[in-house]
């Protein structure tokens, strides 16, 4: 069975999803870089944008830059497999001018949390993502929106591992900001 047919079967191809989208930028307008995304997303096929959270300031962690980052959390439904809407993040993020081998420092990036309960270990792509409960950047946005979800392997929801996280955030810095006036519009 192929990557493709082992994630048609993991996802149930065609079944509607619930996936989790971390979006972060550093370069240039982060919030309008991310409601640029967020939109560019809603125009994809099978994409059915529900809820994005508050855009959240961080500070870099694990790279070097010197530039804070926006992110959020938005919240899909979707009947993509996994590799499927891989594959449509990362055309949003090309349209976007962003290209994976050029510098640290990025116009977007767009991330699967989770997608449904589904566990996923392919060299292109691991679900949940593996990092998402050492960083409050996603923890925060994500308990914003979804207190009670549950991450499919560590089984603690994303209100507990934000908690835990605090506790030992490790130099991590982050803030709670608004989106512009006129994307409440």
């Amino acid at each position: 069975m192929g990557m493709a047919d082992h994630l048609a079967s993991v996802s149930g191809e065609g079944a509607e999803r619930i996936a989790y989208i971390g979006l972060g930028s550093n370069l240039g307008d982060g919030r309008g870089n991310l409601l640029l995304a967020w939109r560019l997303l809603a125009g994809r096929d099978a994409v059915r944008p529900l809820v994005l959270s508050s855009p959240w300031l961080s500070s870099p962690v694990a790279m070097e830059s010197a530039q804070w980052f926006t992110n959020a959390v938005g919240r899909i439904a979707t009947g993509l497999a996994p590799d499927k809407l891989l594959a449509e993040l990362l055309a949003v993020e090309y349209a976007m001018g962003r290209r994976r081998r050029e510098g640290r420092d990025r116009i977007i990036d767009l991330d699967i949390l989770a997608y449904g309960e589904a566990t996923v270990a392919e060299p292109a792509l691991t679900i949940p993502h593996p990092e998402m409960h050492r960083r409050l950047f996603v923890l925060a946005p994500l308990a914003e929106i979804a207190p009670d979800f549950v991450h499919p392997v560590l089984l603690r929801s994303a209100a507990e591992m934000l908690a835990l996280l605090r506790e030992n955030a490790g130099g991590q810095q982050i803030r709670k900001t608004d989106w512009p006036a006129e994307a409440a519009a």
